[in-house]
């Protein structure tokens, strides 16, 4: 089977390196344009062009997909099927009609739950207990197009993004090359999604992250394990902006913003329950454990977080 492989971050490496070392016939990798590093503004290869250089496979990097642009390079790689995971663009008709098996794609979700562009920030911060990897026949919108297999995978209470992310495109890896397998020998069907049951995972905005202290203790850290790789849950001390990056619910309370205790971390009331802040980050600062900050900083329990962002 010649696969012709779309991907662009670093979760989609895992199932390019899947299915390279599952031996299937690359005759492409098609990934984004190089973009420019901030302040010095080289340009910075996309992981899946990384790994796709460093394994001698070719790479193709179009600037648009419209107005049948790459139909030519389709034509010359002539692929059997189109494996596509996080390539960040929507694939017109003529990409989507020209394999023969397709264009399959990897979600980081149990489909029809948790549709869009942030199925696992939006689990996390939803409190799932359970989510997975599917694998779909792409068609015109946004994971819309019929199953074909699906892997569970475990959210632990310890997990966060920077846990669940590689460990989903691991699985998600093992799940192509399962369905790549299935569909070559004609073992595999299709199942059509049911949208009445379909949840949507629309992509992080920034101003999500600013904690509301008189939230749920468990929805604030919920927020914190779903956005710790970006923007990270932040709040303020005076007019001092901190990042958290890990927090656990804490079953002290008061009012929403007060500092109650200061052993173990950083203990603050919420709406329901507190938090315990575990490692922290100033603006300016290096990640830090709270008992860290507390050993060379003032907090005193009944002082209040929180506040306006003057920035």
């Amino acid at each position: 089977m010649k696969v012709l492989f779309m991907g662009t971050p670093e979760f989609a490496v895992a199932s390019l390196s899947a299915v390279h070392e599952a031996g299937f016939d690359i005759v492409g990798v098609i990934s984004q344009p190089d973009k420019p590093k901030k302040r010095k503004m080289n340009l910075l290869p996309t992981p899946v062009k990384e790994y796709a250089v460093e394994h001698g496979l070719e790479v193709y990097q179009p600037e648009s997909l419209k107005n049948e642009a790459i139909l030519p390079y389709l034509e010359k790689t002539a692929p059997d099927v189109i494996a596509v995971v996080a390539y960040g663009k929507l694939l017109p008709e003529y990409i989507l009609n020209f394999p023969k098996f397709g264009c399959i794609n990897i979600h980081a979700s149990l489909l029809p739950a948790y549709r869009g562009a942030a199925p696992i920030h939006h689990a996390l911060i939803n409190g799932e207990s359970v989510t997975g990897v599917t694998s779909m026949v792409m068609d015109r919108s946004m994971d819309t197009g019929g199953t074909l297999l699906k892997k569970e995978v475990e959210i632990k209470e310890s997990d966060d993004f920077n846990s669940l992310y590689p460990l989903l495109a691991e699985e998600g890896g093992k799940l192509l090359v399962e369905t790549l397998k299935a569909l070559g020998d004609g073992q595999i069907k299709e199942v059509p999604q049911n949208d009445d049951e379909a949840t949507y995972a629309p992509m992080i905005e920034r101003g999500i992250a600013k904690i509301d202290w008189g939230m749920d203790a468990k929805d604030i850290v919920n927020l914190v394990r779903g956005i710790c790789a970006w923007p990270v849950a932040h709040s303020f001390l005076g007019e001092v902006r901190f990042r958290v990056h890990k927090a656990e619910v804490s079953e002290k309370s008061g009012l929403p913003g007060e500092v109650l205790d200061l052993s173990g971390g950083i203990t603050v009331a919420a709406g329901r329950g507190a938090v315990k802040i575990l490692q922290l980050q100033f603006d300016n600062k290096r990640k830090m454990t709270a008992d860290e900050y507390l050993a060379g900083n003032k907090l005193e329990a009944g002082m209040i977080i929180g506040g306006e962002s003057v920035i």
